[in-house]
C-alpha cells in the first residue's frame, strides 16, 4: 500500500537550525476570547517517518494525517531527548538535558536506587521545585490531567503527577513496577492514588487494550471538565517495545513478519483512537476552542523494523541518540478556524512548548525566571518570527552530547570521540563529517555547550564536583 506524503517527501530531503538559553516566552494575545483547551498527545518511540503525513508508505494514520492537513506541521522538531525520560522532562519543563533535573533515564549517583529486571540501577526523579506544564496552567485555571505514560518519578512514590501539579491522573508509575503489567494489557493501572485492577485484563486476558483503556480515561476526564478550560496530556505507550497487540487486521494480507505487523499496528491502533477522542471533541462541541498537538517522544527504537518500514526515513540513528534520527519528531498542532495549514521549517524543540503553552493560558508570569524554551506561539496562528538563531544542546551527561546552530550540528557518540561537524541543510543524513575542515566552527560549539550545561549532582562529571 503506497501513501501520498504530506510533507512532499521531507524524509528523503531536509534541513535544520539551533538555540540558546532565553528568559519567559514573550506575550502574545491568543486570538480566543475565552480560555483555550489544550490537548497534548504523545507517542512512544514513534519514528520521525512512522506517519504518512511525514511520508511513510505503508503504515495507515488517517485521523493524524487529518490532522496535519488541516493544522500546522513542523519538519523540524527536535525532542528533548533521545530517550524518553529525559525528553519528558524537558518537555515538562521548558529545560534542556544541560539544564533539567532528569538528563538520562539511569543516573549515575544520587535518585533512588531500584531494579529493572534483575539489574540494579538509580533513576533520579522530578523534585518538587520543578515547576512544570501543568503547574502553570493550574494557576492559570485549567483542571489538569495525565492519561497513561509518566516515566519522571524514578523510583520514588512521592514524585507521581499529582505531586507535580496535575489535579488528576491514570496510568502507571516507575516507582509501581507492576502498575502496567501485562504490558500493553495490564491488570494493574492507577485512578488517581489508588491502584485498581482491570478486571477484564484478569487472568493475562488480552482485553482491554492499554492505548483503549487510555483513550477512555482521556474521554471520561474531557466529559467531566467540558465546562472548563483543560489541559489533557496523553501519552500512549505505543509503539514502545515489546510490540504486544492482538488486533492486526489492517495489515493481514501483508507478508511482513509480525515483529513488523504489530509495530505497524500499534501506530494504527492509536490513530483509530486517536479519531475517538477528536469524534468526542466534535459531539461536544468543544472543537473549535480545542489545541491539540501531537509529537513523539524521540526517535524509532533498534527493535523497530526501521528499513521494512521507513521510520526513520534517510535520517542517521536511532533511540538512544543523539544523530537525527534519535531526536527528530513529527509535530503537529490543529485547531479549526485558529490554525492554518501550513508546513514550517521552523527549529523548535521540546523545552519551547511550556513558554508556548503558557502564552495560549494567559499564564506567563507563572513561568520559572529561566527557560531553554522560547514561546511560538505566533507560528501556530501562522504569523512569521525566527526561531533558528539560537542554540539547540542536548547531552547524556558524559556520554553523548549535540548542538545545532543554524545549518549546522555537531554531535558525539561517546564521551572520548571528538565533536563530528555536519551542514544538516545539505546533509540531513549526517554523512560527511566536515570537523576537520571547519575546526574553528568546532571549536565556537565547544565553548557555547560548554556555557550552556549546568553541573549535577546526579551525573557528576570529573572536576565538577
Amino acid at each position: 500500500m503506497v501513501k501520498k506524503n504530506f510533507l512532499g517527501g521531507f524524509c528523503a530531503v531536509g534541513m535544520l537550525v539551533l538555540s540558546q538559553i532565553v528568559v519567559r516566552g514573550q506575550q502574545v494575545t491568543s486570538p480566543n476570547t475565552e480560555k483555550t483547551n489544550i490537548i497534548f498527545i504523545l507517542a512512544d518511540d514513534m519514528g520521525y517517518c512512522d506517519l504518512a503525513c511525514y511520508g511513510n508508505k505503508y503504515i495507515e494514520t488517517p485521523n493524524i494525517d487529518k490532522l496535519a492537513a488541516t493544522g500546522t506541521s513542523f519538519t523540524q522538531c527536535y525532542a528533548g531527548s533521545g530517550i524518553s525520560s529525559p525528553s519528558r522532562c524537558a518537555l515538562m519543563t521548558g529545560r534542556n538535558t544541560g539544564n533539567t533535573t532528569i538528563r538520562d533515564n539511569f543516573c549515575t549517583a544520587g535518585g533512588i536506587e531500584g531494579l529493572k529486571g534483575t539489574k540494579t540501577i538509580r533513576r533520579m526523579h522530578l523534585l518538587p521545585n520543578d515547576t512544570t506544564i501543568a503547574t502553570v496552567l493550574s494557576s492559570a485555571g485549567y483542571r489538569t490531567c495525565l492519561v497513561n505514560k509518566w516515566h519522571l518519578d524514578g523510583f520514588n512514590p512521592e514524585a507521581t503527577p499529582l505531586n507535580r501539579g496535575f489535579d488528576e491522573f491514570y496510568g502507571w508509575l516507575i516507582s509501581t513496577t507492576y502498575s502496567n503489567d501485562p504490558y500493553y494489557y495490564p491488570y494493574w493501572r492507577f485512578n488517581n492514588e489508588k491502584l485498581e485492577n482491570v478486571k477484564e485484563n484478569e487472568g493475562d486476558k488480552h482485553i482491554k487494550h492499554n492505548t483503549d483503556l487510555s483513550t477512555e480515561d482521556a474521554i471520561k476526564f474531557i466529559n467531566r471538565n467540558k465546562e472548563n478550560p483543560f489541559f489533557l496530556y496523553l501519552a500512549y505507550d505505543a509503539p514502545h517495545e515489546p510490540y504486544i497487540i492482538d488486533e492486526t487486521v489492517w495489515y493481514e494480507d501483508e507478508t511482513w513478519d509480525m515483529n513488523t505487523k504489530r509495530y505497524a499496528a500499534l501506530i494504527t491502533h492509536m490513530d483509530r483512537a486517536i479519531g475517538r477522542l477528536l469524534a468526542e471533541l466534535d459531539r461536544l462541541g468543544l472543537r473549535e476552542n480545542t489545541m491539540v498537538i501531537f509529537a513523539s517522544d524521540n526517535g524509532a527504537a533498534k527493535q523497530a523494523p526501521l528499513a521494512e518500514l521507513g521510520c526513520k526515513g534517510s535520517l542517521r540513528g536511532m533511540k538512544g541518540q543523539l544523530y537525527e534520527g534519535g531526536i527528530r519528531v513529527p509535530f503537529i498542532v490543529n485547531q479549526p478556524g485558529k490554525v492554518p495549514v501550513q508546513t514550517l521549517n521552523n527549529i523548535i524543540y521540546f523545552p519551547d512548548v511550556m513558554p508556548t503553552l503558557a502564552t495560549v493560558a494567559n499564564a506567563t508570569d507563572k513561568l520559572p525566571q529561566t527557560l531553554n524554551g522560547i514561546n511560538i506561539l505566533p507560528l501556530f496562528y501562522g504569523k512569521q518570527m525566527d526561531t533558528d538563531n539560537r542554540l539547540l544542546y542536548w547531552e547524556f551527561p558524559g556520554k553523548q552530547r549535540a548542538a545545532r546552530k543554524g545549518d549546522w550540528k555537531v554531535v558525539t557518540i561517546n564521551k572520548d570521540a571528538p565533536l563530528e561537524l555536519y551542514n544538516i541543510k545539505e546533509d540531513m543524513t549526517e554523512s560527511v563529517n566536515l570537523a576537520d575542515k571547519y575546526p574553528e566552527m568546532v571549536a565556537a560549539f565547544e565553548k557555547e555547550m560548554r556555557r550552556m550545561r549546568v553541573p549535577t549532582p546526579n551525573w557528576p562529571l570529573p572536576g565538577e564536583f
